[in-house]
């Protein structure tokens, strides 16, 4: 039996020496138009980078040591040209330009794919490169020595593309990423790709979403990428990473049957249109165990797999079938590992598939053993039967050995149930004893009972906040330092004590960190008679995440930026709109003594608590150093700096560490008289009209904000603003009880001074600051009172009108005109609304 195999590499290779390893008999040619059969091509970036040092590493098998050791007949630089199916020949052409004719009893086609290269103007020019072999390497690694690239350009943000980003910044260069979508990485979610596009900006990645390339030119200082929008680009070196096209010409001309996705169409056993023809590798389309729709995968693992099934087949029959991949892939992308298996939420999405999700952020093994790293990760599954299709891990370390769990669940139609009784070695380094893939089950298995209703951030971003009430049950400590707007903080721990200022006649929205307090909180209002009730599904973590704006990319600055500093972040010069994403610098920390405290391991809060207490314990000038495993932690540490009035210095992470230094800096206590009689502001609220409440509230917190101690005192119709939302049931007497019916219940029933059309003037108001994301009465409330704006009410005004304590917030004190003297007293500016 003659066997002919066209392509070397992860198919035809393999699939060779299992032919030989299932018969000595066979006579077995390999065709490979290039020099290599054998190579890692999976490890080519990290060569450019210089993290595998030495070329040959790369290479697997020699065409000369693979040919002796499996009785192969390895002919490199020979092209397959042509194949005639009715004479089972193929015509070959040497490099020398020579050709024959050689006959076949068996055809294995593996010709792989090749790059994506767009009939572009100014394409060719000199330093634009393409990836996807050995030959594309070397030009790559050339140029880089040959030119000092400072500024590098890659097109498209696929693993290739992102991996590729880490080793031009590591070989010295400043990189962009440009990108027609609006995230990178198309095999998972936007929500998980956000937490990439967070580390990236980290790592000092520019980013460039949704722009497309129209041209690129050559200038005097290099090249220039022209975007469709007009902007202008410039780099020493552009990578071309949009992706790569099935080789089918080969197999389009001797007329084999291509499919709808325009691969080579193959049927359960690999076999094409041709029965003695057999394809597999990148070249092939084949049905996605979940969809049933045929689809293209470009993994090396996969091709292994089909390669070994494919060669038992041609040599004794089709008897094994192929069982399909689901995309299980991973990659590196600076210190993150992220990873995807099954179909994400978007493909389910598009494929008309019902699903649900599931999204949890976990430590990566127990979070008291040291270098517990966070890793987050989002799971789909059936409504139906809890049926697990897909999962998507973004995190550090561990992430490979849970994505390839999550892989064998999928692969053989398991469900979320299946993750709960998955039987994991645990040990503190390795994991925790509930482990992150059991959590996930978890769950996923109160979703689908019914246990929690589930609250997806875009289903939040676009709600009616109006309409619902959104906790915050977070410390007040974690609220104070950023919350969504509109959001009442009622921590989890003080729920069943408050839960009666949450109304129970409109659906009731939980947030929390990441998503657990949230559950708790929900589990409390449920068992206590609330109808509708969601948590906000991977928490605060999440949404803000996946709905910050993305910053403005800045220009490339003169100079390439060097390996060595390419993970230091400096805050400093953050705009309003990109306050949460990092830049980096080259600024260095001072050289000074830091206290230094590990706060690794510990979810959010824990590590702002422990940098707060820390703090304390400090004098004026001297510096902390705080290193924490919560990607949020050095954003929240700014924040909180900004609001106790400390000095933030610095930030950097390292290895999924982030380490911020900050600077103890204690007020100073003015002496003179001028600034002794600045202390305060009061407030005397006489009116409840909602325009003029809502100027009071607004004003006090001004006011506050600048450090100075507020008062406000409600009194007679003022006392409206501060009534309950949802008031208790208390005894009055007859006028008390009219005046009851006549005074607005609470402050939604509040009115304009002008314009009120019968409740109509209100209701817009409320509308149109909600539109224009400016925060509601009930939210400007809570913020004063989170910020300590003193609220005191009207004993005489509550007598007359027939007030109760038990109708007003928790928060008022209760006092008469001594007590508002005495603030008065102590402020400098005193108003009467």
């Amino acid at each position: 039996m003659k066997y002919i195999i066209v392509g070397g590499v992860a198919g035809g290779a393999t699939a060779a020496a299992r032919i030989r390893r299932n018969t000595e008999d066979a006579e077995i040619i390999l065709f490979e138009k290039g020099e290599y059969i054998s190579y890692a091509n999976c490890g080519l970036p990290y060569y450019i980078g210089g993290v595998i040092a030495e070329r040959e590493k790369l290479f697997v098998q020699t065409p000369e040591a693979f040919g002796k050791r499996f009785n192969i007949d390895v002919r490199i630089r020979s092209e397959v040209v042509a194949i005639h199916p009715a004479k089972k020949t193929v015509d070959i052409r040497t490099s020398d330009g020579k050709t024959y004719t050689e006959s076949y009893d068996k055809l294995l086609l593996s010709p792989g794919a090749s790059p994506v290269r767009p009939p572009l103007p100014g394409i060719d020019n000199e330093g634009i490169f393409t990836l996807r072999n050995v030959n594309d390497t070397d030009a790559i690694k050339n140029y880089l020595q040959r030119h000092e690239v400072k500024r590098a350009v890659i097109i498209g943000a696929g693993f290739i593309g992102l991996e590729m980003a880490e080793n031009l910044q590591e070989a010295g260069a400043e990189v962009a990423v440009v990108e027609m979508a609006n995230q990178v990485m198309a095999p998972i979610d936007f929500s998980m790709a956000s937490l990439v596009h967070e580390h990236l900006l980290q790592k000092g990645v520019r980013l460039y979403l949704e722009k497309a390339v129209a041209s690129f030119e050559r200038t005097a200082s290099g090249l220039e990428v022209i975007f469709k929008s007009g902007e202008r680009l410039p780099a020493d070196m552009v990578l071309l990473s949009i992706g790569v096209r099935p080789n089918t010409s080969l197999a389009t001309d001797a007329g084999l049957e291509i499919g709808e996705m325009r691969g080579i169409k193959v049927n359960d056993y690999l076999q094409t249109s041709d029965e003695h023809i057999y394809a597999v590798g990148d070249a092939i389309e084949f049905r996605h165990p979940l969809t049933g729709k045929p689809w293209l995968n470009y993994l090396a693992g996969p091709a292994n797999r089909q390669a070994r099934i494919v060669a038992d087949n041609m040599v004794f029959g089709n008897k094994i079938p192929y069982e399909g991949a689901i995309g299980t892939s991973i990659a590196k992308v600076f210190d993150m590992t992220v990873a995807t298996s099954g179909l994400p939420a978007k493909r389910l999405k598009q494929a008309g598939i019902d699903y649900l999700s599931a999204t949890i952020h976990s430590g990566s093994h127990a979070g008291y053993y040291p270098d517990a790293l966070q890793m987050s990760i989002k799971i789909t599954f059936s409504p139906a039967d809890g049926k697990l299709l897909g999962a998507q891990i973004v995190g550090y370390s561990g992430v490979d050995k849970r994505i390839d769990e999550f892989s064998q669940v999928i692969k053989h139609n398991g469900t979320v149930y299946d993750l709960m009784a998955l039987e994991q070695a645990y040990a503190p380094p390795f994991s925790s004893a509930k482990d992150p893939v059991a959590v996930t089950g978890y769950v996923a298995g109160n979703i689908l009972n019914g246990k929690m209703q589930p609250l997806y951030w875009r289903e939040l971003q676009v709600a009616d906040w109006s309409k619902v009430t959104l906790v915050d049950v977070r410390t007040p400590d974690e609220f104070a330092l950023g919350a969504l707007k509109g959001a009442v903080n009622i921590p989890l721990d003080d729920m069943r004590d408050r839960m009666k200022e949450i109304p129970r006649d409109k659906p009731v929205y939980l947030y929390c960190g990441v998503g657990l307090r949230g559950y708790l909180a929900s589990n409390i209002l449920l068992q206590n008679g609330y109808k509708e009730v969601k948590n906000l599904i991977g928490g605060l973590k999440l949404y803000k995440a996946a709905t910050t704006p993305l910053p403005e990319p800045k220009e490339f600055s003169n100079y390439g930026s060097s390996s060595s500093d390419s993970s230091k972040v400096d805050h400093s010069e953050h705009s309003k709109d990109s306050a949460e994403a990092y830049t980096i610098a080259s600024s260095v920390i001072p050289s000074m003594r830091a206290i230094k405290v590990d706060a690794c391991g510990i979810s959010c809060p824990g590590p702002i608590m422990k940098l707060k207490k820390s703090m304390e314990e400090l004098a004026d000038g001297e510096r902390l150093e705080i290193v924490a495993t919560d990607a949020g932690f050095p954003r929240d540490a700014e924040a909180w700096c900004q609001t106790t009035g400390n000095r933030f210095v610095s930030a950097r992470s390292e290895g999924g560490k982030y380490r911020v230094v900050v600077e103890k800096n204690i007020p100073q206590v003015c002496a003179t008289e001028t600034c002794k009689a600045d202390k305060g502001k009061t407030f005397i609220l006489f009116s409840d009209d909602l325009d003029k409440v809502l100027a009071t509230f607004v004003l006090a917190n001004g006011a506050v904000a600048t450090g100075e101690k507020v008062t406000i005192f409600f009194t007679f119709w003022g006392l409206n603003a501060i009534k309950k939302l949802n008031k208790p049931a208390v005894k009055k007497d007859f006028f008390g009880k009219m005046f009851g019916m006549m005074l607005p219940s609470n402050s939604l029933k509040l009115k304009l001074s002008k314009m009120n059309m019968g409740g109509m003037g209100s209701r817009m108001m409320r509308y149109i600051m909600n539109k224009k994301n400016i925060d509601s009465l009930e939210s400007l409330r809570e913020q004063a009172i989170q910020n300590g704006v003193e609220f005191i009410a009207c004993q005489m005004s509550m007598d007359v009108m027939g007030v109760k304590r038990e109708e007003l917030l928790d928060n008022v004190t209760i006092g008469g005109v001594a007590t508002y003297m005495n603030r008065a007293e102590q402020a400098n500016v005193n108003l009467f609304i």
